[in-house]
Parts: structure tokens; sequence; C-alpha cells
């Protein structure tokens, strides 16, 4: 074994599958699926729960402690002390419900987007989540050996997840964090979404004549939690895009075509006659740019993705035909791996078979099917295991399968056997979300198991773990859709094609509908693809500004979703990225002004921001989940108190009341001052502006001496 990191066995026979895993894990899966299924309809982003999933678990597990020992029929019943392995199965359960989430949001909701589903069908969407969940789960444990103990890739997600579970072991911080963030997060959830007394976004639009400016942001505390997650540098690139889109694209297109003053017979105000134009044409300049980025990203990642494939394939022998394979590293048997890899190839075949009605189509899906799994799991795993799961191209990866998948269901079911445009864009899409689920959970299988495997967790188990956390997921995932389409509507797309003569009449507002921005998208792409109407000149010229932004060295994605998204996302991702760097930032000062390490400082604080981050989006976005089934049983909180909206303004003084909450339980982690909070800010604030400079202004280019270049380079 040549792994980088040595492995930390705590306890030669450790408990690690009991049933309080399994009954926490299944709960804080239910948790983690229906919050990144919010989140992700919401913010069109998603954010890694395992770090999350580790400290609520250690959270809950330790919580079960406490219960006192009992005695029924002259039995003692009491809670065991909790282990490290104990804690990593119910992370791994966790955060497998989250990941399966992201591929779902992102691809079964375009259904509704094209018109093909009125309502979320709940069998349909249980089979896709599960089919694509499990081959995923299948394909990445046949991997584990080439990519942990042989390659020994870094993994940093997977490390960072380690390193909280021995803190934790240890005693570690965090927990009552969490706890406040979540009941942080809860109550405001009930203030914007339950009693609407603060204003969900707030928005605005000046100029003079044909010249107009809109600006307008969400009032959600889980966006900006994302903002301070991602951090600056990406929060930033999306903000850029947004600005891009809604302060030079609107006005010139409002400049060119003319104002929108009427939309389905209502009279339209300056901020959503911009809005409508947006949607209309700069929408399809983000499909243009995110199709081109996606395409790039795997294209830049070329050598990588053939690395890592290549690696898979020459590393398909899961035998242990020398006995050298010890039981504390065994897999699960390669025969039941192979064997549930074809069933689901199967499954796959028999469901396209039975909606599409087509032999032919559904032995082709089936096949691009396992082709394309398999290499996007090496894909998706590797690049994981080098860069991390949150810079992993899922989003490229979906937009080739799709390219890819319409390709082969166009020529086999269009050319051959003449189906209709319906039929082609359904099995075009259950073939890309299957593939989708695959490709989110490959990374996220891959992190787990190299925590496990620092920790001394027994690799079977945890795959057994994998595999309950896949399951109930899929169990789950349908259902919460199900409910936020039918409480909220999933996308303003789908909200005014269902309720046409409704908005007309002013009996039903679009307003509340879920973003849902990767469904639009791919929902546009495969119209765009069979036919249907897309803005064709919009999507060209999003794809040249793509092509500017690569040729800019700038990141592309991020650009092309901050182009894509509506800026009332943006700016909240903005100031969560902007408050991240400011925290940080103040960390660094303090602990060099103390004559401490100021990395280690940062570190300290970005490790805290990510629990308050994530406690805070578990809390808004599971209560959005749980007002959504009171709407659905027609009993809206709204109705339950005496209580009207507030002003805008007033609004935003509440908002930023818990932005300053927000801060507080960030702020815990820092060093001590030396010189005062003015005195930081003022040094975060000169150093953030001389950093500005050299990148504005090169030293070699605004006079410095060649001493002075040479002392800024060291």
């Amino acid at each position: 074994m040549n792994d980088s990191v040595d492995a930390v066995v705590i306890d030669p026979a450790p408990r690690e599958l009991t049933p309080k895993v399994f009954i926490v894990g299944i709960i804080l899966g239910i948790l983690m699926t229906a919050t990144n299924a919010y989140l992700g309809l919401t913010a069109g982003m998603t954010v890694s729960a395992s770090i999350p999933a580790a400290v609520i678990s250690m959270l809950a597990l330790r919580g079960l402690q406490r219960i006192p020992e009992i005695n029924v029929g002259g039995k003692r019943l009491s809670v065991d002390d909790v282990t490290i392995l104990e804690n990593n199965a119910v992370q791994t359960m966790a955060s497998a419900g989250e990941s399966l989430a992201a591929g779902v949001i992102f691809t079964i909701p375009a259904l509704l987007v094209m018109g093909i589903w009125d309502k979320i069908e709940l069998l349909d969407t249980f089979i896709i989540a599960m089919l694509g969940g499990i081959l995923g789960t299948m394909f990445t444990i046949s991997l584990r050996k080439i990519f942990i103990v042989e390659e020994a890739l870094p993994y940093p997600e997977g490390v960072a997840c380690s390193d909280v579970l021995i803190a934790g072991e240890k005693g570690g911080k965090g927990l009552r964090t969490v706890v406040h963030a979540l009941g942080i997060g809860a109550i405001f959830g009930w203030m914007v979404k339950g009693f609407h007394l603060v204003k969900e976004r707030v928005a605005g639009a000046v100029g003079a004549g044909d010249l107009r400016f809109y600006a307008g942001a969400d009032l959600s505390l889980a966006l900006v939690s994302v903002g301070a997650i991602v951090g600056l540098r990406i929060a930033g690139f999306i903000l850029l895009g947004g600005v891009v889109a809604f302060v030079i694209l609107v006005p010139l297109i409002g400049l060119t075509l003319g104002w929108p003053t009427m939309l389905g017979g209502v009279q339209l105000s300056w901020s959503d006659s911009a809005m409508v134009l947006w949607s209309q044409h700069v929408r399809y300049i983000g499909v243009g740019a995110m199709v081109v980025g996606g395409v790039w990203t795997l294209f830049s990642m070329r050598k990588t993705i053939f690395s890592g494939f290549m690696k898979a394939l020459r590393g398909t022998s899961p035998g242990d035909e020398l006995g050298k394979i010890e039981q504390a590293d065994r897999d699960l048997p390669g025969s039941f791996v192979l064997t549930t890899c074809l069933v689901i190839v199967v499954l796959t075949f028999l469901f396209e078979w039975w909606r599409t009605e087509s032999l032919l189509l559904a032995l082709a899906g089936a096949g691009f099917l396992a082709v394309a799994a398999f290499f996007f799991s090496a894909v998706g795993g590797y690049i994981a295991g080098v860069v991390g799961s949150s810079n992993s191209p899922v989003s490229g990866m979906t937009i080739a399968t799709i390219l890819f998948a319409a390709g082969v269901t166009w020529f086999v079911g269009g050319v051959v056997l003449g189906m209709g445009r319906e039929e082609l864009m359904f099995a075009t899409l259950v073939i890309a979300s299957i593939v989708a689920v695959n490709a989110a959970i490959a990374g996220d299988v891959m992190q787990d198991l190299k925590t496990g495997h620092i920790v001394g967790a027994t690799p079977w188990r945890q795959q057994i773990a994998e595999i309950v956390g896949v399951v109930t997921g899929a169990i789950v995932i349908a259902p919460i859709l199900y409910l936020l389409n039918e409480a909220f509507r999933i996308t303003k797309t789908h909200c005014i094609a269902r309720n046409a003569a409704a908005i007309a009449s002013e009996q039903v507002d679009c307003a509340h509908a879920l973003t849902a921005p990767q469904a639009e998208l791919i929902g546009a792409v495969i119209s765009g693809i069979f036919g249907g109407q897309i803005n064709t000149p919009m999507v060209v010229l999003g794809a040249l500004i793509a092509v500017i932004i690569i040729m800019l060295r700038l990141p592309v994605m991020s650009v092309a979703i901050g182009l894509y998204l509506p800026l009332d996302l943006s700016i909240p991702i903005a100031v969560g990225g902007i408050l991240a760097a400011l925290l940080t930032g103040v960390a660094h000062q303090r602990a060099s002004d103390a004559g401490e390490q100021p990395e280690k400082a940062e570190e300290e604080v970005r490790s805290r921001l990510v629990l308050v981050g994530a406690g805070l989006i578990a809390g808004e976005s599971v209560m959005g989940v749980v007002i959504a089934l009171f709407l659905v049983l027609d009993f809206p909180p709204s109705q339950w108190l005496p209580l009207s909206t507030l002003p805008m303004l007033l609004s935003l003084i509440v908002f930023g009341w818990f932005i300053g909450l927000l801060l507080i339980l960030a702020s815990t982690a820092l060093p001590k001052s030396v010189g005062g909070i003015f005195h930081d800010l003022r040094k975060v604030i000169q150093a953030a502006l001389y950093g500005l400079k050299q990148q504005l202004f090169p030293a070699g280019n605004n006079g410095v001496p060649e001493v002075a270049k040479q002392e800024i380079s060291d």
C-alpha cells in the first residue's frame, strides 16, 4: 500500500454497522436529500454534504448516548459509546442521498419544462434515481482499489471529512455551532416562505427613456451560505456573469428590440419588463455559454479523463486470486458488483421499452447507458480525486451525455423508426438522467471511501452503507419533488404553461416558482435539438461569449452560470463570497499580528464557515419542504397568524440581522485581535486593494524598482 495518508485504525474490532447507525443514517439521508433538492431547485447549485453530515451524525449519535439505561423484561437496554466508524457510516449514508438528489433535480424537472409531464411522476422518478444511483455506486466500488489504494489520489473532501471525524473523536468543536445554524436557518425559512413576513426578493429598475437598468436580490440565507462555502473567486465570477447579463445585455436588447409592456394581458413594471427580456433572450445566451463551457471543460481535462479511464480499464480485475487481500481491505464481491451492473442495464432496457414501446430504441439506449455510465463513473471518480467533488465538471458531463444520447436517440428513434418528437425527447432525457445521477454519485462515493480508508473503515461495510443511502435517497426524492412542484411549481416555464388562464385572471402568481436553472437549460437544449422553439441567435451569441471567456482564461462555467442565473440569485451568492473573504482576511491579519500561522487561522475560519453555511442551508431548505407539505394539504402557514409582509427596507434590515448572526457564528473561529477590529478591517482592505492593483497593474509596468519586485515575488 503506497497511500500518501496513513490509515488510522482506532480499534482492532470496532463497531461499524449497528442498528443506531442505520436509524440515524436513514433519517439524516432523508434530511440531506431534501436539503439539496430544495437548494438545487432554488439556486441551481448544490454543496457537498459529507462534512456537515459527519458533524451532524456526531451530534445525533452522542445525543443517543445520553439516553438513560432502561430495564425491559429484566434486560438492560442502553446505547453504547459511539465509534469513529459508526460516525463514518452515518455520514456515508447521508451524503449519498445528497449527491443522488443533485443528479435527479438537474435533469428530471426538464420533463416539466418540455411539457412532457404535467406533474412529477413518482414511479418514473424513483426508477430513474434508483437505476442511476445503484449503477454509479457499483461502478465506483470496482474502481476503489485503483484510485484510492494504488494511485493514492488526494480526494480533498474525503481527507477533510476524515479530519473532522478524527477531531470529533478527540472532542472536536463545532457541534453547537451547527445546532445554532440549523435553528437560525429554520426560523428564517418560516419567516420568508411560511409566514411571508419578509419579502422573498427585492428588486427595482431605474433609467430614463429606453435606457433602463435592473437590480434585484433574493433574500435567502441559503444562497449567502452557498457563496460563503464556495468562496469569493467562484462567487465573484458568477456575479460577473450576472452583471454582464443585466447591466449590459438586457439594456442593449431593450434599446434594440424595445421593452415589453404587456404579458398575458397584464401590465408590466420596469422590473418585470427586464426579467421578461432576460427570460426570452439573455437566458438563451446563458444556454449557449454553458453548452460550450461544458464541452470545453471536458476537453481541457482530456488528459486527466483519459488517464483515469485507462486506469479503470486496466484495473477491472477485482479478484483475490492470491488470497493476499486482508479482510480489513475487502470490497463487496466482484461477482456481486458485476451482476448488479448487468441487472441495472437490463432493468434500464425494460424501463425504456415499457415507456417508449420500442424494442430497438430500448436496446440502443441500454447499450449507450452501459458505456457512458462506466466512462463517467471513471471520469467523475478520478477527477474528484484530483481536484475535489466541488470542482468536478458534473454539468459538463451532463451536457455531453445529452448531446451524445440525443444523437443515438435521433438516429435510432427518428431516422430508423420515425418516432414522434415527444417520444424522442423523453427517451433522451431518461438516458441522460440515469447517467447524470451515476456521474453525480461517483465522486461522492470515492470521497466517502477515501474517508473510510483513512479512519480504518471496512470497505465492504461502508459500501453497504453507501447502498442504503442511495436507496433511501431514491425513495424520498420523488415525493419531495412532487411536494415542491405542487406547492411552488418547479420552474416558471412550467408554472406559466400550466396556469396560463389563471395567470391572466391574476388567480395564480408564478413569482414564487422555483427557478431550477439546470432543468430549464436541459429542457431548452433537448427541445432545440428535436426541432422545438429555441432562440438560436442568442444561443450562438452565448457560444461566442464563452469562446471569449475561454480566451481570457477565465473560469467559463462559473461566468456562464452567472449569465444563465437571474441576477437575484447571483447577488446573495456574491455577498456570501465577500463575507468569506472578509473573515479569512481578518483571520490572516490577526494571526500575522500575533506571530502565529496565518494559513492555519484561515483554514479554521473556512471550516467554521462550512459548518455554519451547511447548517443555515439545511435549516432553511428542510423548512421549505415542510412548508410545501402544509401548502399541498391546503393549510398554508401564511394564514396561521395575522401578519403582513414587511416593506422592502424593513425586509432588508431583517435579512441583514440574520447575516449578522452568520458572521457571529463564523467569527468564533477567529484568533484574538491584537490591534482591534478597526485595525484588522483597515489592514484587510489595504491588502485587498494592493492585490487588486497588482492584478490590474503588474509590478513590471508600474515603476517598481527591480529590488522591490524581487521582494514582492519572494
